[in-house]
């Protein structure tokens, strides 16, 4: 039997009622009986039934198997008379439930991975239990002698009736035997000791059958998805789930090593996870927008924070609490430490959820688990760290690249559950290994290091590691300029971006050679996750006062503003260039593209609220730092001064103040301020058309176009 069938995870048998059909006649209700209850027992054939929880399976099959010949009496003896007793109906519906309860029950076990039957034993014997009291009591009530019944068949309900009265609760010992051994593996993780690989091999291999890699990557995958399917179980531990899923991954590797029961290295287990990463066995990805920048993960309780950016506000409290001032994304500073529900973002995640069949858990609901939270005992922490281990010497020591990949896979996947993961995988001497591997000639290994830098560099300490092992920056702004995959190039804009949250490390991601070349040309041809990483990282660069030469002589300014017109980036943009734009540089090349005005004001005509705010800002820096002649080309522009004046009348708070300013500078037409010399003013002149841009702001035009290093 496979640890768990494909297709998705079965739900958990419910407890609710079921509805037996109505408005039939009774020759139709016992036809569908019959056919219902002998498809049950035609299902389970001795040869496909579940590996545990066997007799119990074989008793409720030949109580199915008993019942089947009843309804196929009853219908026989409609033959010589027109209608059944009341009762009887009423019976007859009652059995239609518990058929089918009976069949989700044995489908449940059939597909259910083997650890799980073990680890919920008890619990699952009970529902056992529970069909065999239903089953009783309706034979109890039901007038047998009324029906004329042929007597092997009474015969045989009456002794299915005698039994039911004495039948117990059924737990099989071996299979006890196993979860307390399984229980014992775990004690020693929490103890701190390693369990012995032999007991392991006897336990998974010889006693639980689990024989082969994919075995156990069904098991993991199975576990991962009880930790959602049961969020709202009180019964189910989610930390003992947690434990079982580190125990699982440790003896796969232990056992295994790196052996890979895909077809092609590293790639071969694209997990799908209900309520993470895909539902009814269909994988599929989270949208980015509703992911947390901080934890990458779903975002359950969205807040805005005072510069107008959202995050889940678990993920953002603990920010603050670690002492930081600044935003994460921005790096602007948090004017207050005040938190806004976003409700309108909540609302459409739960409908993407519901839609996915995901469960969402909605804020003030206290204590639902996640995969992170499942991971957080003591046992799986140190199972984890273990397996951490064992991945490592993998990565140190492996035969090829390919083995390597999958090293390098694993620890990206540990690297989301949680922080403490994040941390262990640094503490233990990942990092160097990954930066190795990203110079890899294998795509896969090369994209699962970078992506597996990625996810550690979520942790803070882990971005001081990184940034300050030799080489590193400049090994992931190569894959940023050369990766082997789109999603390897896509993952390296997003590792700069997540290292620039840090202000002291944004100067050095400028000035490494190539990076913002690299995030120019992402955010020009990428995908639109390639485009939304490259501007995310951008803007992050952009807040560094001393980003904004290398970002205007590297093409990062040209692309931005092509990126106006791309509706899934244009606000992102249009907040990077009103950053820029304060060099009085960039606010000449900006102000001097009409196709830039354009799109700032398409951006403040119909963009979400901080989009309208991000580009009223931009404009009025470029009005203001540009010079009267940009002031003057600007307000040319057709349309622009009839959206500033819309949004100074209905824009939020800060948008209005901004369009307010910018109004007054092009309806006055007044000279505007002589534009203050920029600091540390560019070493080259910047062409564009026929134009060439001077160092005091103001365009000139040429003869002969130099082009843009």
């Amino acid at each position: 039997m496979a640890a768990a069938v494909a297709g998705g995870t079965p739900k958990p048998p419910p407890a609710g009622a079921f509805f037996a059909p109505a408005g039939l006649s009774d020759h139709t209700l016992l036809k569908i009986l019959v056919a219902v209850s002998g498809d049950v027992v035609a299902s389970f054939p001795q040869k496909v039934r579940p590996h545990y929880q066997r007799r119990n399976t074989g008793a409720l099959l030949r109580r199915i198997q008993i019942l089947a010949a009843l309804f196929d009496g009853i219908r026989d003896s409609l033959l010589s008379r027109s209608t059944l007793p009341q009762l009887v109906i009423f019976c007859l519906k009652e059995f239609y439930i518990v058929v089918h309860r009976a069949r989700i029950l044995l489908d449940y076990c059939l597909q259910s991975s083997r650890m799980w039957l073990i680890l919920r034993n008890r619990q699952i014997a009970d529902q056992f239990r529970d069909l065999d009291c239903e089953i009783s009591t309706l034979l109890d009530v039901f007038p047998l002698r009324e029906l004329g019944l042929a007597a092997d068949v009474r015969e045989h309900v009456e002794l299915l009736r005698w039994q039911g009265g004495r039948s117990r609760l059924y737990v099989d010992q071996r299979d006890e035997e196993l979860r307390i051994q399984i229980l014992s593996f775990l004690n020693d993780f929490e103890q701190g000791r390693l369990p012995d690989p032999a007991d392991l091999r006897s336990v998974f291999a010889d006693l639980m059958g689990i024989m082969e890699v994919r075995d156990f990557e069904s098991e993991i995958e199975f576990l991962e998805e009880q930790i959602v399917v049961h969020e709202d179980d009180s019964e189910v531990v989610p930390t003992m789930i947690g434990g079982a899923i580190a125990l699982a991954r440790y003896c796969r590797f232990l056992l295994f090593r790196t052996e890979e029961a895909g077809s092609e290295s590293g790639k071969g287990r694209k997990r799908t996870r209900k309520g993470l990463s895909g539902g009814s066995g269909v994988g599929f990805s989270l949208p980015k927008d509703f992911c947390c920048s901080i934890s990458l993960e779903l975002m359950r309780d969205p807040v805005v924070v005072s510069t107008g950016q959202t995050y889940d506000r678990e993920s953002i409290v603990q920010w603050l609490e670690r002492g930081h001032r600044t935003c994460p994304n921005s790096g602007q500073t948090l004017g207050s430490a005040g938190l806004v529900p976003n409700r309108s973002l909540r609302i459409f995640i739960s409908k993407w959820c519901a839609a996915n069949s995901i469960p969402y858990d909605l804020p003030g609901i206290v204590g639902h688990p996640s995969v992170a939270a499942s991971a957080a005992s003591t046992a799986a922490f140190e199972a984890n760290r273990a397996t951490t281990r064992i991945l490592i010497r993998h990565l140190s020591a492996g035969e090829d690249d390919s083995s390597k990949a999958i090293a390098a896979r694993e620890l990206r996947l540990l690297a989301k559950i949680g922080k403490e993961n994040r941390a262990v995988i640094a503490e233990e001497g990942a990092i160097p290994l990954l930066c190795r591997l990203l110079q890899s000639p294998d795509r896969i290994a090369q994209e699962n290091a970078i992506t597996a830098i990625l996810n550690i560099s979520i942790h803070d300490g882990n971005k001081i590691r990184i940034m300050e092992q030799e080489g590193c920056l400049h090994s992931i702004v190569r894959v940023l300029r050369l990766g082997l995959t789109p999603e390897a190039r896509e993952n390296a804009a997003a590792a700069l971006f997540s290292l620039s949250a840090v202000h002291e490390y944004k100067k050095r991601i400028v000035d490494e050679a190539g990076g913002v070349e690299a995030l120019a040309a992402l955010l020009r041809k990428g995908s639109a996750r390639g485009k939304k990483d490259a501007v995310m990282a951008m803007y992050n660069l952009a807040t560094h006062p001393e980003s904004w030469e290398r970002m205007a002589s590297s093409g990062a300014v040209a692309a931005l503003v092509g990126a106006l017109g791309n509706q899934g980036v244009a606000e992102e943009s249009a907040g990077a260039l009103a950053l820029l734009a304060r060099q009085p540089v960039v606010a000449g090349m900006v102000g001097w593209e009409e196709k830039a005005v354009a799109g700032l004001a398409a951006v403040m005509r119909a963009g979400s609220s901080r989009g309208r705010e991000n580009a009223a800002a931009a404009l009025h820096e470029v009005c203001w730092r540009g010079g009267a002649a940009v002031a003057e080309r600007v307000a040319r522009v057709p349309g622009v001064a009839v959206v500033v004046q819309t949004l100074a009348l209905a824009g939020t708070k800060r948008a209005r103040r901004k369009a307010a300013a910018l109004a007054r500078m092009l309806q006055r037409r007044e000279p505007m301020p002589a534009p203050a010399p920029a600091p540390s003013p560019p070493a080259i002149v910047m062409v564009r058309d026929g134009w060439q841009l001077g160092r005091n702001g103001e365009m000139s035009p040429v003869s002969v176009a130099v082009p843009v290093p």
